[in-house]
């Protein structure tokens, strides 16, 4: 009997006890390619000997120091090679274990970021549907998954939601992809005007939404109206880039394909590897400059700010990303990918949607590819695919509610960075035993 919580109670997952590059081993000597890099976590795979070196000769060094009164040489250098390749006005870093705590941060500081410049009104956060961006009640508040959200609606916070920029279902019948990314970025504009654009503090999106929507990629055009929407109103964007950056989409920050640069941008799951529980928020120099000149004193922070160790394993992560070619490789391999899957899933009848960027991508799942319906939510579809994935020595990254948090299914994939082109193939294949199994090809 394990004293385990486990997120399922009704499942007894295998042990896991090796990894090897793209593959992870279980207690039975199973081996299982690792699809979706755990949640898009693990973009090194297992077992790199130079970020495993490094954790190693950080605790020879010092294993913690708390950021009340010290900060690390780790510290310094991650933090200065992450601004060093931020878009924008990207200037001060903020270190924390992950991504919820990255985005619990993110809406702190655009709130005390008015407050402190003379404008204590501004409290209204607006995100959008189908948006993930955390467990913590902040995060989860400005998240928009129904299904997440609904037992703790008591405890939330009010953000208000605008729609998605969601091509397949929402882009209207005659409409350019550039006309539909301007009307859907412009339920923003609608929306800072509903709520009084002197009140509102702050935009939060994805540029690519990844758990619940699988994959969404903005329409053309779509984030640089954003952009121009919240200077025109002084209303920060915060761009959640915890499951999409860090060069999963094929740059370093998923925001450079868009061409644009936020306000206050968060990043983790990619940052670590895997190899160290890591996030980070990143800020203009503007904002850190109002709160230096004002209380001089951010108000929020957490035990394990900072963490050398961790610190040290993301730079080394980052190191190896930048160094190793591995964003170039993050496109080229993408492009396969994407080939791949459209040649063995471009003609199933229950796959409505092939989407994504880079090693970041998504098959969603329909009951009827002309209407574009949805499986009926009991059939539990995105459970059925996992089971069969797994079964099948493949992990990838099923979800429900993909249309507006109850219904709809999809399977989302993100790869090591370093797969290789017989590994794409039999991730491919893998796959299609289990929609095969799922939903039938």
């Amino acid at each position: 009997m394990s004293h385990i919580f486990p997120r399922h109670t009704k499942a007894a997952p295998p042990v896991a006890v090796g990894g090897q590059g793209c593959y992870m081993i279980d207690g039975n000597g199973k081996r299982y390619l690792d699809g979706s890099g755990g949640a898009a976590v693990s973009c090194l795979g297992h077992g790199d000997a130079e970020v495993t070196a490094a954790i190693k000769d950080q605790l020879d060094k010092i294993a913690f120091a708390h950021t009340g009164f010290f900060t690390s040489e780790p510290a310094e250098d991650l933090a200065d090679l992450l601004i060093a390749n931020a878009p924008g006005d990207l200037d001060k870093v903020y270190l924390v274990s992950g991504g919820s705590e990255a985005t619990e941060a993110a809406i702190k500081l655009a709130r005390q970021y008015h407050v402190e410049r003379g404008e204590p009104q501004r409290r209204h956060l607006i995100a959008r549907r189908q948006s993930y961006h955390g467990n913590t009640l902040g995060a989860l508040s400005a998240g928009g998954n129904e299904w997440r959200r609904e037992p703790f609606r008591p405890l939330l916070i009010d953000v208000t939601h605008i729609d998605p920029c969601y091509e397949y279902r929402l882009r209207e019948e005659g409409e350019s992809a550039e006309e539909y990314g301007r009307r859907a970025a412009d339920l923003l504009e609608a929306e800072i005007q509903r709520l009084g654009p002197e009140n509102v503090m702050a935009f939060m999106a994805e540029p690519v939404v990844g758990a619940t929507a699988g994959a969404l990629t903005p329409a053309p055009g779509y984030f640089k109206r954003i952009r121009e929407i919240c200077d025109t109103h002084g209303v920060l964007l915060i761009l959640d880039e915890v499951m999409c950056g860090m060069g999963r989409t094929g740059t370093l920050f998923a925001c450079e394909q868009d061409g644009i640069a936020p306000d206050i941008v968060c990043i983790a799951k990619g940052l670590g590897a895997g190899y160290q529980p890591i996030g980070g928020m990143l800020c203009t120099s503007k904002i850190y400059q109002t709160i230096a000149e004002g209380s001089g004193f951010f108000q929020h922070g957490h035990t394990y700010l900072g963490h050398p160790v961790a610190c040290a394993a993301g730079r080394a992560v980052v190191s190896a990303v930048l160094n190793r070619g591995l964003l170039g490789r993050v496109k080229a391999q993408g492009v396969k990918l994407t080939a791949a899957l459209n040649e063995r899933f471009g003609q199933n009848p229950h796959v409505g949607d092939i989407r994504g960027r880079g090693l970041f991508q998504a098959l969603e799942f329909v009951a009827d590819r002309e209407t574009k319906a949805p499986f009926d939510p009991a059939l539990g579809v995105n459970a059925k695919v996992k089971k069969a994935a797994f079964e099948a020595g493949l992990i990838c990254y099923p979800m429900g509610g993909t249309v507006d948090g109850r219904s709809g299914d999809h399977v989302l994939v993100a790869p090591p960075f370093i797969i290789e082109d017989d590994q794409i193939t039999e991730l491919v294949d893998k796959l299609e035993v289990a929609v095969t199994a799922a939903v039938g090809g």
